[in-house]
């Protein structure tokens, strides 16, 4: 999963995620760096951060994301219905799922968007170098020397 977000103390937030998916029973197996970025797709005056988070859970699909969408809204996330990108406190995307690909109307495995996004793919290269995307059939190490963002992205801690 990647963690997101530009309002208030996203490393804190970050941490109280981890801490309510661990309530769930999700076991953190590893993340990766904190980095920063400029928003990507709308223009906003807060930078980002991002972390990938790995986990085991034996959750269901949909199980997962309800779950997450929970943690963000006791974090304080305030989901727009109008799909346009929007400062947060907090996003959590779930990139992938082992190497399902799942096409349903809430839950799109493996995250469409990953390969086309600096901030995702740099910390996957960092926790998942070589991790083979099931529909694009490269790893994440050629994902990004191919991704098309040239936005500023770098390692925070």
């Amino acid at each position: 999963m990647l963690l997101g977000g530009n309002i208030g103390d996203t490393l804190a937030n970050f941490k109280q995620a981890i801490g309510f998916l661990e309530e769930f029973n999700y076991t953190i197996t590893v993340k990766s760096s904190y980095f920063r970025s400029e928003a990507w797709g709308y223009t906003s005056s807060n930078d980002y951060f991002n972390q990938v988070v790995l986990f085991e859970s034996s959750d269901p699909p949909l199980e997962l994301l309800k779950n997450c969408l929970l943690v963000e809204k006791k974090i304080g996330r305030q989901r727009n219905d109008s799909k346009k990108y929007s400062d947060r406190p907090i996003d959590i995307d779930l990139l992938y799922i082992d190497d399902q690909i799942i096409e349903e109307k809430e839950l799109h495995i493996p995250h469409p968007r990953l390969h086309l996004r600096k901030f995702t793919l740099l910390p996957l290269v960092e926790v998942l170098p070589d991790f083979i995307h099931p529909i694009l059939k490269i790893d994440h190490k050629s994902l990004l020397l191919l991704c098309p963002d040239s936005g500023k992205v770098e390692v925070v801690e």
